[in-house]
């Protein structure tokens, strides 16, 4: 059943191109429990047979990601925590969710937005906290689309070297994820270290 879903989402991205990618990323960075493993993986597999541009297929992953996350920006901070509450129930938002989202984003700061884009569960929902709080939207957009970008890179590169191999993918997927997350908490200790010199040095 799984490889006739792939089969499907690979046909389906062959259909319509470059913007079907768009549209599929733009829908899993809003509240749609989309993942992006079977949109981007099967992206690459197309682009190692030649059917698609891989640079392409990294930049409309991208772009789809860091607009998708914008539209739940966006909507966070226009509308505000008791809109999100009311209608997030219907995508699975609870308020415990949403406590443990701002939780997070209270702790990491600006960084978190950069993380949460490289956690699986965080992901898709990052967005809501950084709207909530007015994050500056520059620095929101850098962080959605460098967290995404690494993100992207990671499934595009896996389609694109290991095919339709499912056994391989979901081996390399785990391990993947794996280093990714140890790099997440790699940069956050080093961020964290570097913030509280900068503040001693002010402070002295």
């Amino acid at each position: 059943m799984i490889h006739e879903i792939a089969n499907s989402i690979v046909g389906y991205i062959g259909d319509m191109g470059y913007w079907g990618i768009f549209l599929l990323m733009f829908l899993e960075s809003t509240f749609f429990p989309f993942p992006s493993e079977i949109i981007m993986i099967p992206a690459g597999y197309l682009a190692y047979k030649g059917e698609m541009n891989i640079y392409l297929v990294v930049f409309m992953g991208i772009l789809g990601s860091v607009l998708g996350a914008l539209f739940n920006y966006y909507l966070a901070m226009h509308f505000g925590r008791k809109f999100i509450l009311k209608y997030g129930k219907y995508f699975f938002i609870k308020e415990k969710t949403l406590d443990k989202l701002e939780d997070f984003f209270t702790k990491h700061g600006e960084l978190s937005t950069f993380n949460g884009r490289l956690i699986p569960g965080i992901r898709q929902l990052i967005s809501l906290p950084a709207g909530l709080a007015r994050m500056n939207i520059a620095k929101f957009s850098f962080y959605s689309a460098l967290g995404a970008g690494i993100w992207v890179v990671v499934l595009v590169a896996l389609g694109y070297l290991l095919g339709s191999n499912e056994a391989l993918i979901s081996e390399y997927l785990k391990s993947a994820t794996l280093i990714v997350l140890i790099c997440v908490a790699l940069l956050t200790l080093f961020y964290v270290v570097r913030h509280k010199r900068k503040k001693s040095i002010l402070e002295d």
